[in-house]
């Protein structure tokens, strides 16, 4: 048997990087008899017969899955937003954080187009909230060795509104991929979807960077929902406040003497991302978290 990482899938075949090489199989039937499928991101074990064709014979344990886009085993969620055409809500990077937090995975915030705009308040907002921020630029260069960095030794997915500049990072950070960009339409602020299915690419040794279809919906499957009373820990920034509100199981909406709502009238949570928390609860209380359309 052999080991390695699925980095592609494409019209029933699965490319495995292993050994040094790339080795194209089929999937084993019994993944379709019981309604499961290999996804990109997946380590799997793979034979090969007498004609050096290989098969996926079994996938190991995942660490997580997404349904949207369809990718497996990811270390960080790299979510690219921007301050210029189009302009990132910070609403979709804070559910995203969230979806990110449950799905185990850390969430880097990738600022791009700095070279039109350095999208400040998008950098202080996130920063404050504790996650790793990094602006850039595909057109310059600038920040783009720290993002390597940040992204070395693990499985990465890049997302984002389309037309952010996902792909465009990408071929900065490894040109020898030619992915396909689109041009934003001025009339929309949307990016045309240039990225068809999911693949990993090799940055550097054990680092794969997963470059994914622009979405008008993301989805993580995991074991249970997003509770409503769950949603308070997936907020970082509200950590060092928790169990100092009056009530124990406070929900930081209305309730006296909330220490969340006390450190947003004092400026130490970001009025945003609590708009995003109240918001998020709303959904989560209503089941309709995954609801989202990239407008």
């Amino acid at each position: 048997m052999i080991e390695g990482i699925i980095v592609k899938a494409l019209s029933g075949f699965y490319y495995v990087a292993a050994e040094g090489r790339l080795i194209e199989c089929k999937a084993r039937g019994r993944f379709r008899l019981d309604g499961s499928s290999p996804l990109v991101g997946d380590r799997v074990l793979c034979s090969l017969d007498a004609h050096g064709k290989g098969r996926v014979d079994e996938v190991k344990e995942r660490k997580n899955w997404f349904i949207r886009p369809a990718v497996a085993n990811i270390d960080t969620l790299v979510f690219i937003a921007a301050n210029t055409n189009p302009v990132t809500d910070p609403f979709l990077v804070d559910r995203f954080s969230v979806i990110a937090a449950e799905a185990g995975c850390e969430l880097v915030v990738c600022i791009n187009k700095t070279d039109i705009d350095p999208g400040d308040a998008l950098f202080e907002v996130f920063t404050k909230a504790g996650f790793p921020v990094v602006r850039t630029s595909a057109e310059t260069g600038e920040g783009t060795d720290k993002l390597r960095a940040l992204l070395r030794g693990k499985v990465c997915a890049f997302s984002g509104n389309s037309g952010v500049g996902k792909s465009s990072l990408l071929n900065v950070l490894l040109p020898e991929a030619h992915i396909k960009t689109g041009e934003v339409s001025e009339k929309l602020g949307r990016g045309r979807h240039t990225t068809r299915h999911v693949e990993l690419y090799t940055l550097e040794g054990d680092t794969y960077v997963a470059d994914t279809p622009g979405f008008a919906s993301l989805d993580v499957t995991m074991t249970n929902v997003i509770l409503k009373e769950q949603l308070q820990y997936d907020f970082p920034d509200f950590g060092p406040y928790l169990g100092s509100c009056r009530f124990h199981d406070c929900a930081h909406l209305k309730e006296p003497d909330c220490a969340v709502m006390k450190a947003v009238a004092v400026g130490e949570i970001a009025e945003s991302r609590y708009r995003s928390y109240v918001k998020l609860y709303e959904l989560s209380a209503q089941h309709k978290f995954w609801e989202y359309k990239d407008e």
